[in-house]
């Protein structure tokens, strides 16, 4: 009886993830930030370490090891110094990427790792999965229950983040445009780090 899931109560728990998982972030404005400057394809592998960094902290919020990790000293100023460390790099490659008809050497998209590390790192994940993951029960038994969220919100990640990525789409053919490739990568970068200054300080 103990394992028997409440599937109505998956519908808010996915209403709630698109709401808090969902909204702005330093991991979602970066792809709509990398996918604008560099394109969606080259972006794709940024998109897998994204969804599996990401996917590290809810593996590590559903085993109950969050509260763990963040009371070992010193551990949360390591995570946003990474966090912020690669948003400032990945902001000034954003910044100063040529034009799309313009490739260079130098172009390059964010790589599988760096998406990794930001999943990893990202200071907004570990409080929004956190929440989200405590914001109802799924099934009497705990381990169902957990299983169950893990499968639910995993999906959840891989759906926001690639919707995320996808709304750089519109921007690209403006990005063919010297001038306006400049000021939209200004603009991206900057709410880029705009972004991850909010989760910082939220």
């Amino acid at each position: 009886m103990g394992a028997t899931v409440h599937w109505d109560a998956v519908a808010p728990l996915v209403v709630t993830s698109l709401a808090i998982m969902g909204s702005p972030g330093p991991t979602t404005i970066s792809l709509v930030a990398a996918a604008s400057a560099f394109g969606v394809r080259p972006t794709l592998p940024y998109l897998i370490g994204v969804i599996g960094g990401t996917t590290v902290v809810l593996v590590a919020v559903a085993a109950g090891i969050t509260a763990a990790l963040l009371a070992v000293p010193g551990i949360g100023t390591v995570l946003l110094a990474l966090s912020a460390s690669y948003i400032l790099w990945l902001a000034h490659h954003i910044a100063t990427a040529p034009p799309l008809a313009q490739p260079t050497a130098t172009s390059a998209a964010p790589t599988l790792a760096g998406g990794a590390l930001l999943g990893v790192a990202n200071p907004k994940a570990w409080v929004a999965i956190a929440a989200v993951f405590a914001s109802s029960t799924l099934a009497e038994d705990a381990t169902v229950d957990v299983a169950v969220k893990i499968i639910v919100l995993a999906g959840m990640i891989v759906i926001i983040h690639v919707v995320w990525l996808c709304a750089g789409l519109p921007l690209a053919p403006l990005l063919k445009n010297p001038r306006l490739s400049r000021v939209l990568n200004i603009t991206l970068a900057t709410a880029l780090v705009a972004a991850t200054a909010l989760a910082v300080l939220g």
